[in-house]
């Protein structure tokens, strides 16, 4: 994106939800490492290369640990003492605290390591230039994540409740739901146990 681009386009936002529990790691998983960072930076870095408008980092129980990994990053923290209640809670505090003049905001999870910031900026230009309000990734066939919500959505995600995400408010209407294609299916990986760790590393690995 040219940087003429980025001062007349409508301001967006991304929501890194990073307050889960790692309970199936055993530890914390936001804080693994990954290519000699932590995870959570690694996937924050990744964020901020898309120059979005504002960065919000929604944090649990790890939270000092994890603001201390993002301590001179230009993101904004957002506390959730509700964490062990499901992802909904994660997804409404980062929502909630969006600047009141974001048109559209990116929601990432904390555990996708293999997002890139092409697919996030792919994610902008196809709502720059279509009306639809949410865009989502089809990774070889299989739908995933980071998804773009419009501001007209933004009052459904903060009304959703439970562990499931966003995925009742893209579900309620398919209608309105662009996707993106891509042929890698590797962003589809998220890291939940010691093994599947160890398998993305590998992956990381071989991609060298």
């Amino acid at each position: 994106m040219s940087k003429s681009h980025l001062i007349d386009r409508p301001g967006i936002a991304g929501i890194i939800l990073a307050a889960g529990t790692s309970s199936r790691m055993g530890q914390p998983k936001q804080l693994l490492d990954w290519g000699g960072r932590p995870l959570i930076r690694a996937i924050v870095e990744t964020a901020l290369a898309a120059r979005l408008d504002e960065v919000i980092v929604v944090i649990g129980s790890a939270g000092d640990e994890v603001a201390a990994a993002l301590a001179d990053l230009p993101v904004r923290l957002v506390p959730n003492p509700l964490a062990a209640a499901g992802q909904s809670t994660s997804l409404r505090a980062g929502v909630a605290a969006l600047s009141p003049d974001v048109a559209a905001a990116i929601v990432l999870l904390g555990d996708q390591p293999f997002i890139t910031t092409a697919i996030i900026e792919a994610l902008i230009s196809a709502w720059l230039n279509a009306g639809s309000p949410i865009f989502a990734p089809v990774f070889a066939g299989t739908r995933g994540n980071p998804v773009l919500f419009d501001r007209s959505v933004f009052a459904e995600l903060l009304a959703v409740e439970g562990d499931q995400g966003a995925r009742g408010v893209i579900a309620r209407d398919p209608a309105r739901v662009s996707c993106v294609h891509f042929d890698d299916d590797r962003p589809l990986f998220d890291i939940d146990t010691p093994e599947t760790y160890a398998y993305a590393r590998a992956l990381l690995e071989s991609a060298g």
